[in-house]
């Protein structure tokens, strides 16, 4: 009973119990106002935020978390969940209006002055258009990526708890910043079209795949503090450990890069066939209206 009482008492559990209420309190005011024709794509969306909360459970709770330490393939998991599994499906739910309405008014107001008026919040605004450009976010996408696995970075955040959650962090925000360039998450807008989208998110994928082809590669253990361990969970030596970490990053973490990739071809190619089919069918119409004449 204590481990499941701290394990609900952890604060990825309470910021996600939170993050459910206000969502589920907002979606029901959002039904109220919303057509039986769109109310479809509410549910996905609902579907996708409460995915996206359990898998940041789940990368930053017992027991996955108590493992980092220990299992260098357990801590390449966990960034594969922040970035590439939470982060697109935030984006994808869309939670943003249905939290904000499931504060209480007052609440609203209150804050929705403060961000009016606050010249803090003008500066954020700046940076957050500036963050918003596509090369950007790209930049500081695969930046932020190769920089955290740098061994004197990466030890950082085995032996500084604050450190660690920095990492977490700027993983899930700028993924999500990464994401949005190519996914609509109303009301935002993607920024890039398919075949711009598919340009951008296989050239970011490269940097991922690097990183692992490096991990890969290493004759040796690149990070002293799984180097030095004295045993593993399941006995792995510290080399097989990191070449593990290495198929984590190039097998599940490219999953959601080759899913947008099909998804979005399969998309433009078949925006491409009805405009060729519009057109024709708008040539045989000019062709035979001289004849019916």
């Amino acid at each position: 009973m204590p481990a499941v009482l701290n394990w609900l008492l952890a604060p990825p559990f309470l910021l996600a119990a939170t993050a459910a209420v206000l969502h589920a309190r907002g979606m029901r005011r959002q039904r109220r106002v919303t057509t039986a024709a769109r109310r479809g794509a509410l549910r996905w969306r609902g579907v996708a935020f409460y995915a996206a909360l359990a898998t940041l459970v789940v990368a930053l709770n017992a027991p996955l978390d108590d493992l980092v330490d220990r299992l260098f393939w357990v801590h390449m998991l966990q960034h594969v969940l922040l970035m590439m599994v939470a982060a697109p499906l935030l984006v994808l739910a869309a939670p943003w209006l249905p939290i904000w309405k499931g504060l209480p008014l007052g609440a609203r107001k209150g804050l929705g002055r403060w961000y009016v008026r606050s010249p803090g919040w003008r500066r954020v605004r700046r940076v957050a258009g500036w963050l918003a450009a596509p090369l950007v976010a790209w930049i500081l996408f695969d930046v932020d990526l190769l920089a955290w696995h740098v061994p004197a970075l990466y030890e950082l955040t085995l032996h500084h708890q604050a450190v660690h959650e920095l990492e977490h962090l700027s993983f899930l925000l700028l993924g999500v910043v990464f994401w949005l360039q190519v996914l609509d998450s109303p009301p935002l807008r993607a920024r890039l079209g398919p075949s711009a989208g598919v340009l951008y998110v296989l050239t970011a994928a490269t940097a991922a795949w690097a990183l692992a082809v490096v991990l890969a590669l290493a004759p040796s253990p690149l990070y002293p503090t799984y180097a030095e361990l004295a045993s593993r969970p399941g006995g792995l030596s510290a080399l097989a450990d990191q070449h593990l970490a290495a198929g984590i990053m190039w097998g599940p973490g490219s999953v959601p890069y080759a899913l947008f990739v099909f998804v979005a071809l399969y998309r433009w190619l078949a925006t491409e066939d009805e405009t060729l089919e519009g057109a024709s069918t708008h040539s045989r119409a000019e062709v035979e209206r001289p004849a019916a004449l």
